[in-house]
Formats: structure tokens, C-alpha cells, sequence
């Protein structure tokens, strides 16, 4: 259960960090840096999240193929 609970505070921690930098950068001028800022975000948590489901598939083919 821990690495659950770590994840979604990651996933928060990362989410409030973005939010906080792109609304800074939105309110200095510069759009284009905050949706950079904001698609890297993004894709950072994407392949977090990409991780965990790889494993989630790998533990269900493994039980209904019964291999270990």
C-alpha cells in the first residue's frame, strides 16, 4: 500500500509545482515557457504512471497464464 500512497503524493506534489511555475510564468509574460513547463509536467507523470500500469498488466498475465 505504500507505493500507492507515494504515488499519488508525487503525482500532487508535481501537479501543485506546475500549476505554482506556470502561473508565475503566465504572469511575467511568458506563455511560451509555461506550457513548456506544463507539458513537461505532463509527460513526467504520464510515464510515472505508464510504470505502474506495465506492472499491474505484468501481475494479471501472470496470474491467468499461472507462471510466476
Amino acid at each position: 500500500m505504500g507505493m500507492e500512497v507515494e504515488l499519488i503524493f508525487k503525482i500532487a506534489g508535481i501537479g501543485l509545482l506546475v500549476a505554482f511555475l506556470s502561473t508565475v510564468l503566465e504572469q511575467m509574460g511568458k506563455k511560451e515557457y509555461s506550457q513548456w513547463i506544463t507539458l513537461a509536467g505532463f509527460l513526467y507523470i504520464l510515464f510515472s504512471v505508464a510504470g505502474v500500469v506495465n506492472q499491474l498488466f505484468d501481475k494479471i498475465k501472470s496470474v491467468f497464464l499461472f507462471t510466476s
